[in-house]
């Protein structure tokens, strides 16, 4: 099986390099990925997730090594995360394969309408706000534990616009979000049998060392390009779950 995903390392790579730029996981490549090599979508949902640890756990110790990210804000928001990822760990039991996937490509939808850049005069908070970045975090463990994504692209624009958070605090609050709900979530799916422990390690790794780097250099990508690559990446994205549940329903 390592020899068979070989092949697939430097989509890992591009899964890290994603992260540690954007805030997220890697799940948007990580889930497509491993449905295409024939993984069951509970199976590669949670394989996913689990493939999210030390992807997201790489670009963390980079931007807290950084020391530009506030104690209280990454407690706060890891927190929420943590919660939300074993509150919705066993939700997906009760969802058919079917409909796990057109709640992912419904999500991948929404987020390329609704994601921009930060106006120029928009206001930038300096306080933190602990209760709002708890709520963030819960709809990461929400994203993490139903649906194998680690919620990354929905938390950036809510701290950006609903809590005025300034674009690249966002996404270093959440790399370290993800990782605390993807770790819960993991333990969970691995626990009942549903994550592929060796494919995951293995796609979380060639990911890590790509997630680091790009994490050291979030500073000199602009973020118009950063959106604009998401925005491309979510709706590609969501024609393709979106034909595979499709198929899976008929």
């Amino acid at each position: 099986m390592t020899w068979e995903l070989l092949p697939l390392l430097p989509l890992g790579i591009l899964a890290g390099l994603l992260s540690g730029l954007l805030g997220i996981g890697g799940g948007l490549v990580f889930s497509p990925l491993l449905l295409w090599i024939g993984l069951p979508p509970h199976q590669a949902l949670a394989t996913s997730t689990l493939a999210i640890v030390p992807t997201t756990m790489a670009g963390s110790l980079t931007h807290w090594r950084s020391g530009q990210v506030p104690r209280q804000a990454a407690l706060a928001i890891c927190a929420g995360a943590a919660c939300g990822g074993g509150l919705f760990s066993q939700v997906g039991h009760s969802l058919e394969g079917w409909q796990l996937l057109a709640l992912q490509a419904l999500m991948y939808g929404l987020l390329a309408m609704v994601i921009r850049p930060k106006q120029a005069n928009g206001k930038t908070r300096t306080t933190v706000p602990v209760p709002g970045l708890v709520g963030v975090g819960l709809v990461a463990g929400l994203s993490s534990g139903l649906l194998g994504v680690g919620g990354g692209l929905v938390m950036v624009p809510l701290m950006v616009r609903g809590l005025q958070l300034g674009v690249y605090q966002a996404i270093r609050l959440s790399t370290m979000a993800v990782f605390a709900s993807s770790l819960v979530a993991a333990i969970t799916f691995w626990g009942d049998g549903r994550a592929q422990l060796l494919i995951g390690l293995v796609l979380g790794a060639a990911a890590a060392s790509a997630a680091q780097w790009s994490a050291a250099h979030l500073q000199n990508v602009s973020e118009e390009r950063l959106v604009g690559l998401i925005r491309l990446l979510c709706i590609l994205l969501a024609v393709d779950v979106g034909r595979r549940a499709l198929l899976l329903w008929l």
